[in-house]
C-alpha cells in the first residue's frame, strides 16, 4: 500500500539520511521523494509503500529531533500534491 507523507524539516544537513534511516528501519520503501526549501525550513513530501500502518512510521519520524511537522497526507491530497 502507499501513503504520502509532508514534513516540514530544518535545513541541516543530516535532517535527509535521518528520515531515510527511520524509513528504512520502519520497514518502508520510498517510491517518490521532493524537497524544496521554505524559508528557514525545508518541506520534504515523499510517497512510501509498505503493507504496515502508515502510522508506525509517523510516530517516529515526528520524533526527530529536526522534524518540525509531519502529515500523512490523504490520497486525493496527495495527487493535487504532485500536479
Amino acid at each position: 500500500m502507499k501513503h504520502s507523507l509532508e514534513l516540514q524539516v530544518s535545513r541541516r544537513p543530516e535532517v535527509l539520511e535521518r528520515v531515510l534511516r527511520v524509513v528504512r528501519h520502519r520497514g518502508f520503501r520510498v517510491t517518490h521523494m521532493q524537497m524544496r526549501e521554505q524559508g528557514d525550513s525545508s518541506l520534504l513530501a515523499m510517497t512510501v509503500e509498505a503493507e504496515r500502518a502508515i502510522e508506525l512510521l509517523s510516530n517516529q519520524l515526528i520524533k526527530l529531533v529536526d522534524v518540525n511537522l509531519c502529515t500523512v497526507l490523504s490520497e486525493q491530497a496527495a495527487r493535487q500534491a504532485r500536479v
